[in-house]
């Protein structure tokens, strides 16, 4: 029989759960993927972006109904192209992938035993000059079975003693705490174990151009690996094993020039990791976010039966307001509210970047800055040092122009 304090974390979850729903509305969670972690984690102190992905409230069209659209994200062709990719790169059960493996890591790798970890059952395939026969089974399974399954084999795995076989596991699902809510995560990825190490594949179609790539989109590749890395020395701490097996050293296959030809790279995301960490445990937990809020707030669309929404905008804006936002100029690539952040910090300090944000801490309104720069406003108790800052700055700005 379970004791006193698991069924308060019962009752402390269920009450969450509600909570969530009730500002979501009657429609299903849009889910974490590592890009919106990625994204979170970039702006930890943004309580709105929190409260909004914890709950799987749909941000772009929520952005668009109030009339503030979000203007970034991957065309319908870049998906397909992606999708296209990616099943190149796996295709026959991952010989492709096998060849990069033994070029990249240096290893002579005879064969890999390759295991589909999807929602429609365990899959196994041998990676060798002649592709074996796929077979699927078995019942769709929630994600804590999936999960449960994936932990399950990838912990079987980590057991078997090192060998130069490789064993690839595709789509594993995997599970985060972020906020102090379990995210489950569905990777596009290949995982896999070599020489007693577990390594991750991140599987993008941007292009490689005379061994080039674009730096934003590796840095942002790095980020979103490093959330899967982490995921996995997560779910071997959580079967008992040492999590450092999972190497920090990720393969990024890409298609070379103008080709679909793919090749791939090795990237160190040590420093990615050590960001991620201090910023998910920096995060305020959704619990502590939700029970400062009011208890009839919610940012249900009220969606019609063809699922056009009929809430007014300005009652979905003032239930915005009622959250706090943390602007930065770095939201516009990440977030999907951030032309309305930005619209409602048009203003205060917070919308010049963070860097201006920190360095005149205390003082939030632009009005404010100018006031104290030209010596028309006596600092406030705690603004001293930026107005001897702004001061100086603004002497400087004068003598440049005389």
């Amino acid at each position: 029989m379970p004791d006193s304090t698991e069924i308060a974390g019962a009752e402390r979850v269920t009450g969450v759960e509600r909570w969530l729903e009730r500002l979501r509305g009657a429609v299903a969670p849009r889910r974490h993927n590592a890009r919106t972690i990625a994204a979170l984690t970039g702006n930890p102190g943004c309580h709105r972006r929190a409260v909004l992905d914890a709950a799987g409230v749909d941000k772009p069209r929520l952005a668009e109904h109030i009339g503030f659209p979000a203007r970034f994200g991957q065309s319908r062709f870049a998906i397909t192209r992606g999708n296209a990719f990616e099943a190149q790169v796996k295709a026959d059960g991952g010989v492709e992938l096998l060849r990069l493996l033994r070029e990249r890591l240096a290893l002579p790798i005879p064969y890999a035993a390759f295991t589909d970890l999807d929602g429609d059952g365990p899959a196994e395939r041998t990676a060798t000059a002649v592709d074996d026969e796929h077979e699927d089974g078995g019942p769709a399974e929630s994600n804590e079975q999936r999960y449960e399954r994936s932990r399950r084999l990838l912990a079987e795995a980590a057991g078997e003693p090192a060998a130069g076989d490789a064993l690839i596991f595709d789509h594993p699902l995997l599970r985060l705490e972020v906020a102090g809510q379990p995210v489950y995560l569905e990777p596009d990825l290949i995982a896999f174990r070599v020489d007693g190490r577990f390594h991750v594949v991140e599987i993008k179609s941007f292009p490689v151009i005379d061994g080039q790539a674009d730096p934003s989109k590796v840095s942002a590749a790095a980020v979103q690996a490093a959330v899967y890395v982490l995921a996995m020395r997560q779910l071997l701490t959580e079967a008992g094993l040492d999590p450092q097996i999972v190497s920090h050293d990720v393969l990024l296959v890409c298609p070379r020039d103008f080709t679909n030809e793919p090749v791939a790279a090795l990237v160190d995301v040590r420093k990615q990791l050590s960001t991620l960490r201090r910023q998910l445990r920096r995060m305020a937990r959704v619990e502590e976010l939700v029970a400062a809020l009011p208890a009839d707030l919610t940012f249900d669309l009220a969606p019609d039966r063809s699922g056009r929404p009929t809430r007014p905008p300005a009652a979905l804006t003032t239930a915005l307001e009622v959250v706090e936002a943390r602007y930065a100029p770095e939201c516009l690539a990440s977030c999907e509210l951030a032309f309305y952040c930005r619209h409602e910090a048009r203003g205060h300090t917070g919308s010049l970047g963070r860097s201006v944000r920190e360095e005149l801490g205390g003082v939030e309104r632009v009005p404010t800055v100018l006031a104290l720069a030209s010596g028309e406003l006596a600092p406030a108790e705690g603004q001293a040092e930026a107005a001897a800052l702004l001061r100086a700055a603004a002497r400087l700005r004068a003598e440049a122009l005389a």
